[in-house]
């Protein structure tokens, strides 16, 4: 007797368990969120969450690295840009892209996440995410500061302060983004900052 057709058992995507498991740090933070909350909302039995992530900590801080590594990358970009003017684009524009993603493909901003005040005996959250800030601050400083050999921006410009005006715009975004701010609203102060900062530093394309 020919035996029932069995359906293909369900791939297991790990960037999408890796993207629900972040919603879940993000909201309640590494202890507040247990072993059980993470395998009903991933889908699998702890010990396919412990094949795949190693431990409950190790999938916390890839969840954490994995979303805040984006902003490292997109100031890596934005650095080997040729011209000074398209550096400061990338670094405005892309990280409105990065804040406005949809829901679907990103767990929210890390900064206002639970998972800030948490950590494991491995990782400080708040300490990996001010020196991934302080790792973005120098590149884009030290662009600057080329910029202004190369005759990109005014000698007389004050790199520190530049670095500091455009680092300040970031941060306003992030927080108005998480405010619930749109994207035409985030993308149109961004473009005018741009626009702003080019001017008042003699910047040539």
């Amino acid at each position: 007797m020919p035996q029932p057709a069995r359906g293909r058992p369900r791939t297991f995507d790990r960037d999408h368990a890796l993207l629900e498991a972040a919603r879940l740090f993000w909201r309640r933070g590494y202890s507040g969120t247990s072993t059980r909350e993470l395998t009903a909302a991933l889908g699998v039995s702890t010990s396919s969450l412990y094949a795949a992530f190693g431990s409950k900590a190790e999938l916390f801080e890839e969840a954490v690295r994995t979303y805040a590594e984006r902003y490292r990358e997109i100031y890596r970009q934005a650095v080997a840009e040729p011209e000074f003017t398209s550096v400061l684009e990338r670094v405005l524009i892309d990280s409105v892209d990065e804040f406005t993603r949809p829901a679907d493909e990103h767990p929210g901003c890390l900064l206002s996440s639970a998972a800030m005040a948490d950590s494991t005996s491995t990782l400080d959250t708040h300490a990996y995410f001010a020196e991934l800030q302080a790792s973005n601050e120098h590149s884009l400083r030290s662009r600057i500061e080329q910029a202004v050999r190369e005759g990109q921006l005014a000698s007389s410009v004050d790199t520190g302060a530049l670095t500091g005006v455009v680092q300040s715009v970031w941060h306003g975004l992030s927080a108005r983004a998480i405010l619930g701010t749109g994207r035409a609203d985030l993308l149109a102060t961004a473009r005018l900052a741009h626009a702003v900062i080019c001017g008042g530093t003699g910047a040539s394309s």
